[in-house]
């Protein structure tokens, strides 16, 4: 590797990429489609920019090792045990109904049985980093459809041993290699990698401890970078993927205490190093091959795409899930991943592939490589046009089988209940609390291994699509209160919203969202509540900072009503809100706190604070009451007020006044006021 040159390459990369990323994001273009095309054009068969291809390549392997690793930081073991379904019976249906179509295919083209199974395995496997970097880029990858994609993604990556390791075998290069060696390398490969994974499991955290400990930066930055990279290298060692091994890494910190700084340290590297990846992708491409051979390439982009959507849309309607969901991960998986490269490589020298069919391959599949950002993209619209198209009328989308224990049941008998979307942490918290208190519920849920769970336990959940109207009509819609969606779905939150207001126009609509974008449709779509995760989160960080300087609570509480009132706009701008401040400044001014002591001779004495009825009759609040027996905060409406007692009032000042005048009228004389302006 000729170092100056590398550098000098890395450079025409960055230089070509800033415009052509500027360019996309200007025209709302996917930033993988740029990078990809800044690839074709700068690479060897563009404008032979660059020179040290091997260079680049292996810097963008480590792009796709980081990104893997961040992806594994946010699945714990306890995640991946719930997704032990989606991993073996999703990926594994997947991977093998698409290589017994491939070969079906090959032999009505008059193929060998050995290159049908080779060009099923190339077409079985999906891109991975494409796949997931356009998840984590729009906030999916803990959405339904996130999640039964990664199942299968990660299905696929432990299959690129077997299908290495079968490659001499299919090409009959050599006489030594038989399915029984073939099958014993695989079993010593993966039982040493529970062997490395289960040593990594307990050693990391306890070496990690240590370099905290030391508290330098530099040394734990370090120390994650090691691990990511060395699991990788174990893992190769073994025949596995390089990518698997840092998915391991960030699984294995996932439990840890430091799984968020190993997160916030490599993001950055993860950016520049994944950037070079797809620009890699792109250099692959031989414009000229594929001018020359247009007809056959665009044929094969059809094909596969095609064939694989319509296998992996079937697959995920087989493990159980709603039209909607399938049609999502059938598009989002429906390309030809970059390990196919590494396969179709590693047959070049066999009978497997000719170079012909080889650069045919290659070109089809970038082609469905930069297909596949604007796909995921316009996945939720299709996937709605396709639940309603195929859709013939009945309640249950899924086969309503009287045997099938995940079956939508009617809700009946509910009356006055809330129905939750979503059983994840948001709608188990709310329904423990709904439970508790005894107010009516169900919750409708996609996730079938949740529900078959929930239900044995007793919960009221129901496998059911939020995003269909005639659902929501058998939760009970009609004779809801309440409506709360704690999904990660914008798009099924807004279609969701719209049809519980239509279905019913005085349910109240809470929904849970992380996007800003999504506050004022949701609005208008009829909710009547959204809360965003991060400026709820931002509400609560400055009501203790200001409850810390003293300001009363009556007035925090007074300013977080009006900025939720305000859709949250002195949060979304970036620019100071002057008006907004000069509220808050005049209500500091005019608000006072004083305190007023109760003699035997008050015409309340005696009397509960509901009863005084204080706050509806002057607008002042009694935030304080101060006896013998030391103060209460915050009275509520029974406490008694009795001889003695001081009661600390918050309000302006004619508010207060009047207040005293009520509790000790002036013809009693002796009325005690003390306190302070803030």
């Amino acid at each position: 590797m000729h170092t100056p040159q590398l550098f000098g390459d890395i450079l025409i990369i960055i230089l070509a990429s800033l415009p052509v990323a500027y360019l996309c994001l200007r025209l709302k273009l996917p930033l993988l489609v740029g990078l990809m095309l800044t690839g074709i054009a700068i690479g060897p068969y563009g404008f032979g920019l660059i020179k040290e291809i091997e260079g680049i390549e292996i810097l963008a392997e480590i792009g796709v090792m980081l990104l893997l690793f961040t992806i594994g930081l946010e699945f714990s073991l306890k995640r991946l045990k719930e997704m032990k379904r989606l991993v073996l019976l999703g990926g594994g249906f997947q991977v093998g109904l698409t290589i017994a179509a491939v070969v079906a295919v090959a032999a009505l083209m008059g193929r060998g049985l050995n290159q049908g199974i080779f060009f099923g395995c190339l077409a079985a496997l999906s891109s991975t980093a494409i796949v997931l970097k356009s998840y984590v880029d729009r906030n999916e990858v803990d959405s339904p459809h996130g999640r039964v994609g990664v199942g299968i993604l990660l299905f696929q990556d432990i299959c690129i041993v077997l299908m290495l390791l079968a490659i001499p075998l299919l090409g009959g290069s050599s006489e030594s290699v038989s399915i029984a060696s073939v099958l014993a390398k695989l079993g010593t490969s993966l039982g040493l990698l529970v062997l490395v994974v289960g040593i990594a499991w307990f050693a990391v955290p306890i070496v990690l401890k240590q370099v905290v400990s030391l508290r330098s930066p530099e040394v734990f930055i370090l120390s994650i970078v090691f691990l990511c990279l060395g699991l990788s290298w174990v893992t190769s060692q073994l025949g596995l993927s390089l990518a698997l091994g840092a998915f391991i890494a960030g699984v294995v910190l996932a439990d840890s205490d430091y799984n968020h700084q190993a997160t916030s340290e490599i993001l950055p590297f993860r950016d520049v190093f994944n950037s070079l990846f797809f620009v890699s992708i792109g250099m692959l491409l031989s414009l000229s091959a594929l001018w020359t051979n247009i007809g056959n390439v665009m044929i094969l982009v059809f094909a596969l795409m095609l064939g694989k959507a319509i296998l992996v849309w079937a697959v995920v309607r087989m493990l159980g899930y709603p039209q909607r969901i399938s049609a999502m991960v059938s598009l989002g998986l429906a390309q030809v991943g970059e390990f196919s490269f590494v396969l179709a490589k590693a047959a070049r020298g066999t009978d497997l592939l000719s170079d012909v069919e080889y650069q045919a391959f290659l070109a089809a599949s970038i082609i469905s490589m930069i297909a596949t950002p604007f796909l995921i993209s316009s996945a939720p619209a299709f996937s709605f046009w396709i639940q309603s198209f195929l859709h013939d009328g009945t309640v249950d989308d899924l086969g309503n089988a009287e045997s099938d224990d995940i079956h939508l049941t009617h809700s009946g008998g509910l009356q006055q209940h809330v129905i939750i979307v979503g059983y994840g942490l948001n709608g188990r918290n709310l329904a423990r609390v709904l439970r508790a208190v005894g107010v009516p519920y169900t919750i409708l849920e996609l996730n079938a291994d949740v529900v078959k769970r929930a239900k044995a336990k007793g919960e009221k959940i129901n496998f059911g699509d939020a995003t269909r109207r005639e659902v929501l009509v058998h939760a009970g819609i009609d004779k809801a209160w309440s409506v709360v969606l704690a999904v990660s779905d914008a798009q099924a939150a807004r279609r969701t919203v719209r049809h519980a207001r239509d279905a019913n126009e005085r349910v109240h609509i809470l929904v849970r969202t992380r996007y800003v974008s999504e506050i004022s449709e949701l609005y208008e779509l009829g909710a009547n509540e959204v809360i965003p995760e991060e400026f709820e989160t931002s509400i609560e960080i400055f009501s203790r900072v200001l409850h810390r300087y003293g300001i009363s609570r009556a007035i925090i509480e007074s300013q977080i009503d009006k900025i939720r009132q305000q859709g949250y706009e002195m949060l979304r701008s970036t620019a100071p809100v002057p008006t907004s401040m000069d509220q808050v400044n005049l209500a500091l001014e005019e608000s006072s706190t004083e305190t007023i002591k109760i003699t035997d001779r008050s015409p309340f004495a005696g009397r509960s604070l509901g009863a005084i009825n204080l706050r509806g009759t002057t607008g002042a609040t009694v935030i304080a009451v101060i006896n013998g027996g030391g103060t209460e905060i915050n009275p509520g409406a029974g406490h008694i007020v009795s001889p003695g007692d001081m009661l600390v009032l918050l309000g302006t000042q004619d508010q207060i006044e009047h207040a005293a005048d009520i509790l000790m009228p002036p013809s009693l004389g002796n009325v005690t006021l003390g306190g302070f302006n803030p």
